[in-house]
């Protein structure tokens, strides 16, 4: 009785873990333009102000912290072995971008060329997750 009662019904597939539309880089690409942004106002205006110069490097590597988690959601649960075995360079791009936004990157320095760098890698990681989208 309970097995009928708890027996699938209809069986589906996908080619990712959730409906099309859950996963985009530009997630990664928000945070990343946001440690840009606080790397600004750190170095600018309020460059002497202690209490916003701290505020702003937390705030700084919890965003560092979330470029690193989308770009990983990506790199686990949306991209598949189709897509490594096209796009050969994508391990070295996730590898680079997330060590772009971790302690020896942006979460820990305030040098907005590393940003800038960041940016530049989440962008050609976008390429490729559209390309794939166009694909699929």
């Amino acid at each position: 009785m309970f097995s009928r009662l708890f027996a699938p019904t209809l069986e589906v597939s996908a080619h990712c873990d959730l409906p099309c539309g859950v996963y985009d880089p530009a997630q990664a690409r928000i945070e990343a333009e946001s440690i840009k942004g606080i790397i600004a106002k750190v170095d600018g205006e309020k460059a002497g102000d202690a209490d916003f110069r701290t505020r702003a490097i937390i705030i700084k590597e919890q965003r560092a912290e979330l470029v690193k988690h989308h770009l990983w959601v990506l790199w686990t649960d949306y991209f598949k072995p189709p897509h490594f075995e096209k796009y050969p360079q994508l391990h070295q791009l996730v590898n680079e971008a997330t060590k772009l936004a971790g302690a020896s990157g942006a979460k820990g320095t305030l040098d907005a060329e590393v940003a800038d760098q960041l940016l530049a890698k989440i962008d050609e990681i976008a390429e490729i997750f559209w390309e794939t989208k166009k694909a699929a």
